[in-house]
């Protein structure tokens, strides 16, 4: 269980969300993620 910090608590009191998360959410509801990581993966350099 991750510990909230004081900005995590102000953050869970906010009522309106930002542009940036609405434009994130919605992102993550479009791009198939998985899909990209794993065409983008053998190419990535690893240490």
């Amino acid at each position: 269980m991750k510990q909230e910090t004081l900005t995590d608590m102000e953050y869970s009191f906010r009522k309106k969300k930002t542009k940036r998360e609405e434009f994130l959410e919605i992102m993550d509801e479009i791009i198939p993620w998985d899909e990209w990581v794993g065409v983008i993966e053998p190419y990535y350099p690893t240490s």
